[in-house]
């Protein structure tokens, strides 16, 4: 039985066999679109985002540690200087309400000081030196900055107060008993006065205006808390009750009466958490605006 030759395989039917189908490539084309990489493998997810209260831990923490480092100094300076105003009041006023006033407003001159103050100046440098853009990159709420910056710049501010408001209680002969109420006055004044200050610092455009406006405004806290309400004149008094240090001030005051009003503290303090909470949000918008500049 013969058998025929095979057929010489030529190079077109080669090519045939080895080239390509139409179905092949467009698997090939869909598979590097839905992958997203030539190899075939999947991007890695990104990394969940940080929830407030965890982040704003972190931040407290972070900035707490950075102003023990660097703002001792400066808060030897704001106590030094509300001792000294109350020293210089002493010679002026004897007692009654404008030794409550002048003991009270030189306490919480210390968190303006910090709070407010330095807090604007460290907000202008940061916003100035593109450093917001390190916070930018990281998984954290704006929220969790700002308030992790207010409440670590407001805690540095106890011990200071602490020994203004004793030590004003000594010179001025006023009772000590209810200086507890320094645990609620700080944090609500502190928390205003950061708020505005945070606000200021970025907000301003160049890093000299937020320090000038940080000087202006523990000014206006040094005369405006301290010199008696009824010895303002009615236009002063008025910009007084703008201030947001003011009812933290006015809360302290009322108890060192013999018998406080308690109602009238607790109002204060509201008044001052409410505006602490409306300045807080005012520096949280402040910083979204300067980190998508």
């Amino acid at each position: 039985m013969s058998t025929l030759p095979a057929e010489p395989r030529t190079v077109d039917t080669a090519a045939r066999a080895t080239a390509p189908t139409a179905d092949d490539a467009a698997d090939a084309h869909e598979n590097v679109h839905t992958d997203g990489y030539g190899d075939g493998t999947a991007p890695a997810p990104l990394a969940p985002a940080a929830r407030l209260l965890p982040a704003l831990g972190a931040v407290y923490r972070a900035q707490l540690s950075r102003a023990r480092v660097a703002r001792i100094p400066l808060l030897f300076v704001a106590t030094f200087q509300s001792v000294g105003i109350m020293i210089l009041m002493r010679g002026v006023v004897d007692g009654g309400s404008e030794a409550r006033a002048v003991v009270a407003g030189s306490a919480v001159l210390v968190v303006a000081f910090v709070a407010l103050n330095l807090l604007a100046q460290y907000f202008g440098q940061l916003r100035a030196s593109g450093g917001l853009d390190h916070y930018a990159t990281l998984p954290v709420p704006p929220a969790a900055v700002v308030l992790g910056a207010a409440g670590a710049y407001a805690s540095f501010t106890v011990p200071g107060t602490l020994v203004t408001a004793v030590t004003g209680c000594v010179l001025f002969g006023l009772p000590v008993t209810h200086l507890w109420i320094l645990v609620a006055v700080v944090p609500l004044s502190g928390a205003a006065l950061a708020g505005l200050g945070a606000a200021l610092g970025l907000l301003a455009p160049r890093p000299e205006l937020a320090t000038l406006l940080g000087q202006l405004g523990m000014s206006a806290a040094l005369l405006l808390g301290v010199l008696p309400a009824e010895r303002l004149p009615g236009p002063i008094g008025l910009a007084r009750d703008l201030l947001p240090s003011t009812y933290g001030v006015e809360a302290l005051a009322r108890t060192f009466d013999d018998r406080p009003d308690w109602a009238a503290v607790a109002l204060d303090l509201g008044i001052c958490g409410a505006v602490g909470v409306v300045s807080l949000a005012v520096a949280t918008w402040a910083y979204r605006k300067a980190a998508v500049r």
